[in-house]
């Protein structure tokens, strides 16, 4: 019996087939890189409330490699968080409801008064002029003035005139919530009571002069007088807004009568440089002091 013999080459091909074969590099995981948080430069973080009209101005963004730096801090600029608010002393039942123009009397006297906001280049001057000529005023200075100029805050109340308060930034009362105003009074009548030693309060001014009689019943129930003014001196607008240190003078004593609150500012215009106000204010002393008119300053009004 014949036997069939099968013979089965087996051909055992090695795995890999022909061509050059492709070389796999492993695939890094691809992460998400966000940029670390800029840290607030006033340290901790607000606690979050409403703002119905600011703006974030977020810091340019750096390159990933290398790893972004955090930009440095702006204290004069931003307040710091803000302190928890309280309501004030009891406001005299007569000052309720009031934005005072004029002070209440028939005395031939007048209150000068200075706002501080952006710029302190008439401060040393109008110091200077106040001392020389034995004058009383009354300033008003932002929160965000008194972190940006504190020797200047020190020297006006170290020359023995009332700080009052111009909010903490300038922002339009009438624009805020009642939660944002009483925070922004708070913050700032902490800026400036650190640097003079003594409140503000009851001393304020709405920036701009802006506000609401809703306005007023919240700045009364934290012990404010709104204080507003006669006369506006416009010295602010400068040169540029044609404005000249005769114009200035003239508009002060054309206007004046007993009680006269004469607005006028520490600060440059920022557009032409003039201190218009700080020029003016030896002719308008002298023109107020021939016409019969003595000075005072408005802490002799709520003491």
């Amino acid at each position: 019996m014949g036997r069939t013999v099968i013979v089965v080459l087996v051909l055992v091909l090695g795995a890999g087939g022909c061509g050059t074969p492709e070389e796999v590099l492993p695939t890094a995981p691809v992460g998400t890189t966000s940029a670390a948080p800029t840290p607030s430069p006033s340290g901790p973080a607000d606690p979050p409330r409403s703002s119905p009209k600011t703006t974030s101005h977020p810091f340019p963004t750096s390159p990933p490699q290398p790893p972004p730096r955090p930009s440095p801090p702006e204290p004069t600029t931003v307040a710091p968080a803000p302190p928890e608010p309280t309501e004030g002393p009891e406001l005299p039942a007569e000052w309720r409801g009031v934005d005072l123009e004029r002070i209440p009397t028939d005395r031939r006297v007048v209150a000068l008064t200075f706002d501080g906001g952006a710029s302190d280049a008439g401060v040393a001057r109008i110091l200077a002029v106040l001392a020389r000529s034995d004058v009383p005023a009354t300033f008003f200075v932002t929160g965000a003035f008194a972190r940006t100029y504190p020797e200047q805050v020190r020297a006006i109340a170290d020359a023995g005139h009332p700080v009052g308060h111009h909010s903490d930034t300038h922002r339009s009362y009438p624009d805020l919530t009642d939660v944002e105003i009483r925070a922004d009074l708070a913050t700032a009548e902490t800026e400036i009571t650190s640097l003079t030693g003594r409140p503000a309060r009851p001393l304020f001014r709405f920036p701009y002069g802006a506000r609401t009689d809703a306005d007023i019943r919240v700045v009364n129930d934290a012990g404010y007088l709104p204080v507003r003014w006669t006369v506006d001196s416009l010295g602010w607008k400068g040169t540029s807004g044609g404005l000249s240190v005769a114009a200035v003078t003239d508009r002060v004593l054309t206007t004046a009568v007993p009680g006269q609150i004469v607005l006028m500012h520490v600060g440059a215009n920022p557009e032409d440089g003039t201190t218009l106000d700080a020029d003016a204010l030896p002719d308008v002393i002298a023109g107020l002091r021939g016409r019969g008119y003595g000075f005072v300053g408005l802490d002799a009004l709520v003491d």
